[in-house]
């Protein structure tokens, strides 16, 4: 898995994304102390509201930057994007007021939700080869949850020395050397490509290449029932371990640092079980596994909650999402990558970004009103119903089969076209490596 490190512009990229994480993290334990500073009681509102203003420009960001990446050169627009997050960063400290925290979160997340899918969809042309992409994408599973475990840690650390103001600092010191990783190496360049139509076509070229893709709106489903679990880890583990518990902040970090173990081991092993396995069988199995830990802890927490092994019930049940968890998101890149051209990538990589993160959108604050409103088992059960939802949607759109060579005929096209002549030739044909696009608007029945 080590070898894929020998690759000096994936080694660096990659060194970009762990520095860019941790700088992440800091800001978000930073912002929730400035938001108490600065709100009190009410700092839980100001945070809600933040992360709302998040999701809205994942999801409505991301497609507009993904439709018009390929004419951008990849180096110097990402770098771009991590200059403004710097810039908005070294700003957040001299905060007074919670609107001016809400407009430099929006321009935040507006340079992240730029960054993150062309980011992601450089990746495959760095590391062609697929079994180095699978690695990638475990290393880059495994970045996440190293962030997950070594912010609050690091963050820790520092807040003994100075104030919290500084976190921002860090951030801001996080996305330069990010920057300037990616400015030591030299990107592979897209192709671009001479698009018709008007603004809305080329921004939602992506979406309908994924929503028209039968194993990405399989994807989708999965994403759904990935979220359902992750939301009910990242939403309630404090509620769980503070409130119903009566432990400290010490019980919450191992708790969540039991579900980033369960995540680390899956993405060291799923290089070797894919190699094995299909796509769909990994990724289903591990929706199942999420689906079966929900229920199992709906159960529990409605007999044990009381018990006194309630808490080393809710470790291993949060090990158990936590494999899930990585196992059913780590390969969607495979999918992304071998469902659009070259080309589209940044826009299929960005649908993706956007269609995930409304499943969030879906799944956070559903699994926390339930959970104040009803209990934790209550909130285990309908999130269990939401994973189930999502693998019975996966069952239908995504077919069991999933060819990518594909049988098909162009009766729309002149026997002359190009495209007849150098991919419909001779009488043997039986179809070719198909994907949506100009040509191929729609996918094959039967």
């Amino acid at each position: 898995m080590l070898e894929i490190l020998r690759n000096k512009i994936y080694r660096n990229l990659l060194s970009a994304q762990i520095i860019a994480l941790i700088g992440t993290g800091l800001a978000t334990i930073a912002l929730g102390l400035l938001a108490f500073d600065l709100a009190g009681g009410n700092a839980g509102a100001v945070l809600g509201t933040a992360l709302a203003i998040k999701m809205v420009a994942y999801i409505f960001v991301a497609p507009v930057v993904g439709a018009y990446a390929d004419r951008l050169p990849r180096r110097a627009f990402l770098v771009a994007m991590d200059a403004v997050r710097a810039g908005v960063a070294f700003m957040l400290p001299f905060v007074d007021q919670i609107w001016q925290i809400y407009l430099l979160i929006f321009i935040l997340q507006s340079a992240s939700a730029a960054f993150t899918p062309t980011f992601q969809a450089t990746i495959p042309d760095v590391l062609p080869n697929e079994d180095d992409y699978t690695k990638a994408l475990s290393f880059s599973r495994l970045a996440y949850d190293l962030e997950n475990l070594l912010s609050p840690m690091l963050a820790a650390a520092l807040l003994s020395v100075i104030s919290f103001h500084w976190l921002f600092a860090g951030t801001g010191i996080g996305f330069i050397a990010s920057a300037l990783f990616v400015l030591s190496v030299t990107l592979p360049a897209t192709k671009a490509i001479t698009r018709t139509g008007g603004i809305f076509a080329k921004t939602t070229r992506g979406l309908r290449i994924y929503l028209k893709t039968p194993r990405l709106k399989g994807l989708l489903a999965l994403t759904l029932a990935s979220a359902a679990a992750s939301a009910m880890v990242i939403v309630n583990t404090i509620v769980i371990v503070r409130d119903q518990l009566g432990f400290g902040d010490k019980a919450v970090a191992l708790t969540l640092a039991s579900y980033g173990a369960g995540s680390m081991l899956s993405a060291l092993l799923l290089p070797r079980i894919l190699g094995r396995f299909s796509d769909r069988k990994v990724m289903m199995t591990a929706a199942t596994a999420l689906f079966g830990g929900l229920a199992a802890m709906a159960l529990l927490t409605s007999i044990l909650q009381q018990s006194a092994y309630y808490w080393q019930i809710v470790l291993i049940g949060w090990f158990v999402l936590g494999i899930g968890y990585s196992a059913s998101v780590t390969p969607s890149g495979r999918l992304l990558r071998r469902s659009a051209h070259a080309e589209d990538r940044p826009a299929i990589f960005a649908a993706q970004f956007a269609l995930s993160h409304g499943c969030w959108l879906i799944a956070y604050p559903l699994a926390g009103q339930v959970g104040a409103v009803f209990g934790q088992t209550a909130a285990f059960a309908i999130m269990a119903f939401l994973s189930l939802s999502g693998i019975i949607a996966t069952l239908i759109f995504w077919p069991v089969g999933d060819p990518q060579i594909v049988a098909h005929s162009h009766d729309d096209l002149p026997p002359n076209h190009p495209h007849l002549r150098e991919e419909h030739a001779g009488q043997a044909f039986s179809g070719h490596t198909y994907v949506i696009d100009d040509l191929h608007p729609q996918w094959p029945r039967g």
